[in-house]
């Protein structure tokens, strides 16, 4: 009877041999322990960022174009800047420039979130409670009452109170974000990158986004791909979007991309593409 029922679930065309099915069962496992390790330690798009960022050879040349356009564009300026500084300070009372805590790029190998004692029985992590990037004074030039503004970390709405009729002018123009470049030649930011969020913001979406935190592999720029392609953040369904656009140009950034997103940036600042942002 033992051996009837044995042939009954063996039968077929050919019958493995007893080394063969032990080397099947081998490699059964080793590929279901590597699908379960991408699946469960590291997504997809994180994964292929990686082997990007390894291989890229150009990120000094790119830094560098950063750095030449952010110099000279602070030159030229300088009369704008002049005028726009006094503007701001007639129009209503308080500072000209706007200064505020964002996170800036993350050279740690882990990204997500973790407590501060996380490293079990090695003991605590040293580097501390993981803010997800180096955090880091932002510049812009002040559009909103200062009576209004207050230190509260919350994105703007269209058609905001809070906002001096000066500040729609250079937000509609994103002329506010020139101090930026300031930001730009300190190595904290380059001209091309995703948008640095403010440090509380962060927190909350890159809780609920597994990849969100990708965004601070590279220094954030004034502009970007996603900054040309989507308005300012004002529910997690831009973000969503504004995410794809980032991680996109993760995948093909270089030189040449930058430049052709700075190209693209100028329609925004002509007004003939204008965003609400902020």
């Amino acid at each position: 009877m033992r051996k009837s029922h044995l042939s009954r679930h063996n039968s077929g065309p050919s019958r493995a041999s007893p080394g063969s099915a032990a080397r099947g069962r081998r490699r059964t496992s080793s590929g279901i322990r590597r699908a379960a390790h991408c699946v469960l330690m590291e997504p997809p798009s994180a994964k292929r960022y990686r082997r990007r960022r390894g291989s890229d050879s150009g990120e000094g040349f790119r830094r560098a174009l950063n750095l030449v356009i952010a110099g000279v564009s602070l030159l030229l300026l300088v009369p704008l800047i002049l005028v726009i500084a006094i503007a701001v300070k007639l129009s209503s009372p308080g500072p000209v420039f706007f200064v505020q805590e964002r996170v800036g790029r993350d050279k740690r190998r882990r990204t997500r979130d973790r407590p501060l004692f996380s490293r079990g029985p090695s003991g605590p992590d040293r580097r501390g409670a993981n803010a997800g990037g180096k955090l880091f004074k932002m510049y812009k030039f002040r559009t909103m009452y200062v009576s209004h503004g207050g230190n509260e970390q919350v994105w703007a709405m269209e058609n905001d109170p809070r906002i001096t009729p000066v500040g729609r002018v250079l937000r509609a123009f994103r002329l506010d974000e020139i101090p930026q470049l300031w930001n730009v030649l300190l190595g904290q930011m380059n001209a091309v990158g995703p948008r640095p969020e403010q440090p509380k913001i962060f927190r909350q979406i890159r809780s609920e986004m597994v990849d969100y935190s990708q965004r601070q592999r590279v220094l954030p720029g004034i502009t970007g791909w996603a900054q040309i392609n989507n308005g300012y953040d004002q529910t997690y369904r831009d973000v969503t979007l504004k995410l794809g656009y980032d991680l996109e140009y993760l995948e093909r950034r270089s030189a040449a991309e930058d430049l052709r997103i700075m190209i693209k940036t100028i329609p925004v600042l002509l007004g003939r593409k204008v965003f609400f942002r902020g």
